[in-house]
């Protein structure tokens, strides 16, 4: 099965480790399922870095320990379960332009029936950076046609209530055409960030939130590593939320909250999820 999560927090040292600590978690399971592929964004200083591997053959991915060695305090993950569009690096999310990224879980309804039109209506300047076959990067072209006709696509601090407005507008064009083919809206769950903020989508399979904050569930993360400890200051301080979706619902631990269907949840550094009706 698939697998979507995201991390924020304010220590870039500790990123690595709030994923590690909940491994079992994260971790995608084949299932005899269609093959599994991987994919990995993260912002560290100052760039965005990418690991992607579109075929992984293995029964179980265990996507924390791909991202153990990850020093940021943003992290996008994706485990694909192909549905659409062949094995390759350009069909494996996340996908990436300029500073923003973006993954999703779910299928557009219909998306055949009307991707040229779709296409055609991303301007030129970023129809050209479509490169595979997949609904969601179509989409994710959408949402950056948006910001772009509020002047926002490169700016590096970007509101989260713009954000917000331009995934909802792009699920409702996307959502129109597939009526028009007879569909109903597609279920999907959806991540993106710039670095400053995360935001999902909230309308498929379970969606769910685990905090870190604090000097208990630093002492928790750090574990019995003595060298980090001594050289990890003002340890209260420490807040991390790590969201993630696609749950095979009864091995999901009890300290994850669920978010409501049909929800917007919007992610920052220094606070608790702010969760709206989509």
């Amino acid at each position: 099965m698939a697998r979507l999560f995201g991390l924020i927090g304010n220590r870039a040292d500790l990123g690595g480790r709030v994923l590690t600590h909940e491994a079992d978690a994260l971790r995608a399971r084949a299932h005899g399922g269609p093959v599994l592929g991987w994919g990995l964004g993260f912002y560290q200083g100052g760039e965005v870095l990418m690991r992607r591997r579109p075929v992984d053959d293995r029964p179980d991915i265990d996507i924390a320990t791909v991202a153990g060695d990850v020093r940021a305090d943003v992290v996008l993950g994706h485990v694909r379960a192909a549905t659409m569009g062949s094995l390759r690096t350009e069909n494996t999310h996340p996908f990436r332009y300029r500073q923003w990224l973006f993954a999703q879980t779910g299928t557009v309804t219909n998306f055949e029936g009307f991707r040229d039109r779709l296409v055609a209506s991303v301007p030129e300047f970023l129809r050209s950076g479509i490169r595979g076959e997949t609904d969601a990067e179509v989409l994710f072209h959408v949402f950056l046609s948006f910001l772009h006709d509020r002047g926002r696509l490169t700016e590096a601090l970007v509101d989260h209530h713009l954000v917000a407005d331009a995934l909802r507008s792009s699920l409702a064009v996307v959502d129109g055409m597939s009526a028009e083919q007879g569909g109903e809206p597609g279920s999907l769950n959806i991540l993106v960030s710039n670095g400053d903020v995360l935001t999902a989508v909230h309308r498929s399979a379970p969606m769910k939130y685990r905090s870190f904050h604090g000097r208990e569930d630093a002492d928790a993360i750090i574990g019995d590593d003595v060298h980090l400890r001594r050289r990890t200051a003002e340890l209260a301080r420490m807040r991390f939320v790590l969201l993630a979706s696609d749950f095979d619902e009864e091995s999901t631990p009890a300290r994850w909250k669920s978010v409501p269907e049909k929800s917007l949840v919007m992610l920052t550094r220094d606070a608790e999820p702010s969760i709206e009706a989509l």
